[in-house]
């Protein structure tokens, strides 16, 4: 079969048949909105963490969530090694947070520093003003191309009772929801 482009009426783009273009996929997918969490975990004392926006709650019974990591990151080293991973789900004033554990700070400089933190259970850390968070114990894990998923069941949350608004990511920006 025959990779090709074919733009119907209205200016939109199909990828046809075999063997998707990886920036056709990443075209269609920036058009996916997502909240903002911010991944951590630690290991040997060390906190470290990265902004994902690929993240999703798979069951209340039992309570499990899944986070998909990029093979390569030190935050998908450190949580295969420590097998436990905090989420903090970002309220729309987090903007700049989202963006120091998005990379714009280099892996060996301190993306917590000057946060206010907390821990629950395992002692990954949370970070202050989010809208939620939970803490996770892995149960699984699956490789998918450049990535690793990781389910796991959540042992302890918290949630801001005040119902600020979340941060949305969506194609290649920060967005806020209107009343």
């Amino acid at each position: 079969m025959m990779n090709r482009s074919l733009i119907q009426p209205g200016g939109i783009v199909e990828q046809a048949l075999s063997n998707v273009n990886p920036e056709a996929l990443r075209g269609a997918m920036r058009l996916w909105a997502t909240g903002v969490t911010i991944v951590t975990t630690t290991l040997d004392g060390v906190w470290h963490g990265m902004t994902v926006s690929s993240f999703t709650s798979i069951s209340l019974d039992p309570p499990l969530v899944m986070v998909s990591l990029e093979h390569g990151t030190r935050t998908l080293d450190m949580l295969e090694q420590s097998g436990f991973f905090g989420i903090t789900i970002l309220s729309e004033g987090q903007q700049a947070i989202s963006e120091r554990f998005a990379g714009r700070l280099s892996e060996s400089e301190d993306r917590f520093d000057n946060l206010d933190v907390f821990t629950l259970e395992t002692g990954a850390p949370f970070i202050a003003g989010g809208l939620a968070f939970m803490d996770n114990l892995v149960s699984s894990r699956v490789d998918a191309g450049t990535h690793t998923l990781f389910i796991a069941r959540v042992i302890a949350t918290r949630f801001n009772t005040d119902y600020e608004r979340p941060i949305v990511y969506f194609n290649r920006a920060y967005r806020h929801l209107c009343s």
